[in-house]
């Protein structure tokens, strides 16, 4: 596959991990967060990847008013940026290992629907869908998407017109994103986000990343992002596999050791190393084109 000469940046804001106490950069309120994304669009991202989080005590949140705020804060901006919000708050089960039907504090599951509400609200021009179940590091704590679930989740945005974007821990969750496909439950072109070294899903390993690329259905449109230290060589690797990137705090708190970095100063290093390998940074029109959103409102 050839590299990607015209490249889609996008800029995870803030996640739902435990990294508001590592950084002070990391947004909390639906203010910081729609600042931040702000901030990234000017720096260069076309699309920006958005969680919320309860903005008293900075945990993640599903409350589709906090959504609400921070687009709205965005889109009175003016700022040209591509909105693609996650769906995949509420499936976090952490089990008890010497009784697991005990669910511990830290569980927020609830079914397929119930994860849509903030965009059937929103329609926005990208939600994700997670694509199967996984361990989730470390101890008890799994993340839940049954086959159930997902072809229940896909069918509703399918109706509701929303560019699903297929987050893939590891290669069994690919697998099932062909079958919904295969089952019409998809729209063509599919936008797949390859996702790599969350412990125990599929690791950052160039073999793998190629072995997953070579799974995805023709006219696939694709990312991939990877953790930590290995944010940035993934930018260049994702694009010389044919594919865009993802960066920002979601996944990565530093620039280099000991160097906190903001989300916008990620997007900044992500688009010099783009141009640095002879690419060059897609605007959000050119991503609504390549993946196949409608025009800007």
């Amino acid at each position: 596959m050839p590299m990607t000469e015209n490249v889609i940046i996008t800029c995870a804001l803030t996640g739902a991990g435990d990294t508001v106490r590592k950084s002070p950069h990391v947004p909390v309120t639906p203010e910081q967060i729609a600042r931040n994304a702000v901030e990234a669009a000017a720096a260069g991202a076309a699309v920006v990847h958005i969680h919320v989080r309860d903005p008293e005590t900075g945990e993640p949140s599903r409350d589709p008013k906090l959504y609400r705020e921070v687009v709205e804060r965005v889109k009175e901006t003016g700022t040209d940026v591509v909105i693609n919000l996650t769906a995949g708050m509420g499936g976090d089960l952490v089990i008890d290992p010497d009784d697991p039907l005990t669910h511990l504090p830290g569980t927020d599951l609830v079914g397929g629907l119930e994860r849509l509400p903030h965009v059937e609200d929103l329609l926005p021009d990208i939600c994700t869908l997670d694509c199967g179940s996984l361990n989730f590091g470390d101890g008890s704590n799994l993340y839940v998407s049954t086959p159930d679930m997902l072809r229940a989740g896909a069918r509703r945005i399918q109706e509701l017109g929303v560019r699903p974007e297929l987050e893939i821990f590891d290669t069994g969750h690919l697998w099932f994103a062909k079958q919904l496909l295969a089952e019409g439950l998809l729209d063509d072109p599919t936008v797949f986000q390859l996702c790599m070294g969350i412990p125990w899903g599929a690791p950052a390993d160039p073999g793998v990343l190629q072995s997953m690329v070579n799974m995805l259905p023709n006219g696939a449109r694709w990312a991939s992002f990877a953790l930590g230290r290995m944010q940035m060589p993934w930018v260049a690797q994702s694009i010389l596999l044919g594919g865009h990137v993802r960066v920002g705090l979601e996944d990565n708190l530093y620039l280099g050791k000991g160097n906190k970095a903001t989300n916008a100063q990620l997007v900044e290093r992500a688009m010099t190393i783009t141009e640095s390998i002879g690419a060059r940074v897609a605007t959000p029109d050119e991503a609504r084109a390549t993946l196949g959103l409608k025009p800007r409102q």
